[in-house]
């Protein structure tokens, strides 16, 4: 893809620019820390059964991996990003208040659909202007990115803690409440103008994708989808099955966001401890955690393991997710041409998303009829992600010039 050339004013960074990304990550990580593990227990307090609930949580996933890429490469065309950011922003919160209206299944499901197209895109742009100042001014952007997790794990925390003094019905409102503030925030977001490369998850980048579909690629994005399609199940209905065995608001919200901890570690000792472990390995080694993630769920509570047990699971997330989110960084990095990059991580994000989707879509069956040992279907999910790693392994299967070059020395 032909880039474009700077403008003398692209050239200058902006005032406090690291600063003011990190507050953009910040502000918009909140309200996703409340949704993902409270936006189940409020369908399950207005009275959804599993299988709403599954369909509510799942029909997003699938639109949003269609309308996305769309939205991202609009945004690329925009004057500038930020304007594209706030609209969306700002459109996330009137959509959001649309859960304040009667709670019928019909009214949440087109809520849900509706504030998927809006939302989904945040966390995309805002990587698309921390990368610009990354290129252009050396600003370094782990130490931007980490102040979104340190607001999710802070709104996991607080939205428990929120939760125990009032009740479930409070969701909506703590999530509007959040977007709002993302949007007063994203107000005083730097102005960049274009960027010089396609956002990772634009249509146009998504295009370049058949140019690598190349056998083991295929496979190796597939295999790690489903390993982490395999969490649908713990998303959709791990609050509700707290919450059922007697599991306070603060306490789920102190599980949710000991996985969050524990990613964070994985993040800072990766580079020491498994840097030097290929891609499919750790993808293996991520397959393996979920496998074990899935076993001791149903089992903790039963065995008299208690709380301890489940942190010990939830602790398991660093592998299960955080490594295999990272290999799949790495085999990219080492697999594809630099110019195709934005198409590979496109491709990464369908798979990932349709297995997710698919995933928390069958959930809700699994859980209405066999309640905390649905998580022992998910076995099977990670079993064949793992099954696909390995074949993508196979020596029959072509493996990219890149890796071979990187093998060789």
């Amino acid at each position: 893809m032909q880039r474009p050339p700077l403008r003398p004013e692209q050239l200058i960074k902006p005032r406090h620019f690291e600063a003011r990304i990190a507050l953009i990550f910040a502000s918009l990580f909140v309200s996703t820390g409340i949704n993902l593990p409270y936006f189940p227990l409020w369908l399950e307090a207005n009275g959804f059964g599993a299988e709403q609930i599954a369909v509510i949580l799942a029909a997003p996933m699938f639109l949003r991996v269609v309308t996305t890429p769309f939205l991202t490469a609009y945004a690329d065309r925009a004057k500038d990003r930020v304007d594209v950011l706030l609209t969306l922003v700002g459109g996330s919160v009137v959509l959001s208040c649309g859960f304040f209206l009667p709670p019928v299944y019909g009214i949440v499901l087109a809520v849900s659909l509706a504030l998927s197209v809006v939302w989904t895109p945040h966390g995309p742009l805002a990587d698309s202007l921390a990368l610009s100042g990354v290129r252009r001014f050396g600003s370094n952007y782990t130490r931007m990115r980490i102040w979104g997790s340190i607001s999710f794990l802070a709104a996991n925390l607080g939205g428990g803690i929120i939760l125990s003094r009032t009740s479930p019905n409070a969701v909506p409102a703590i999530i509007t409440a959040s977007l709002a503030v993302a949007f007063v925030v994203v107000l005083m977001a730097p102005r960049l103008g274009r960027p010089r490369l396609a956002s990772p998850l634009s249509v146009e980048e998504l295009q370049e994708a058949p140019k690598l579909l190349n056998r083991q690629f295929l496979l190796f994005i597939a295999g790690a989808g489903l390993i982490s399609g395999s969490h649908g199940f713990m998303y959709g209905f791990a609050s509700i099955y707290w919450k059922s065995i007697g599991l306070g608001d603060t306490l789920i919200g102190f599980q949710w966001a000991f996985a969050v901890v524990a990613e964070v570690c994985v993040f800072m000792i990766f580079t020491r401890v498994f840097g030097r472990f290929r891609a499919t390995t750790l993808v293996l080694i991520g397959g393996a955690a979920a496998i074990v993630r899935w076993i001791a769920y149903p089992l903790v509570w039963p065995a008299g393991l208690g709380v301890a047990g489940f942190f010990f699971v939830q602790g398991l997330h660093c592998l299960s997710t955080a490594i295999v989110i990272i290999a799949v960084q790495k085999f990219i990095a080492e697999a594809v041409d630099e110019e195709r990059t934005g198409a590979a991580q496109g491709a990464a994000f369908f798979a990932n998303g349709i297995c997710m989707a698919v995933v928390t879509l069958l959930s809700g069956p699994l859980y209405g009829r066999f309640g905390a040992d649905g998580f022992f279907a998910m076995i099977g999910v990670a079993v064949l992600g793992i099954g696909l790693i390995l074949v993508a392994l196979s020596p029959r299967v072509p493996v990219p010039a890149a890796i071979r070059a990187s093998r060789d020395r």
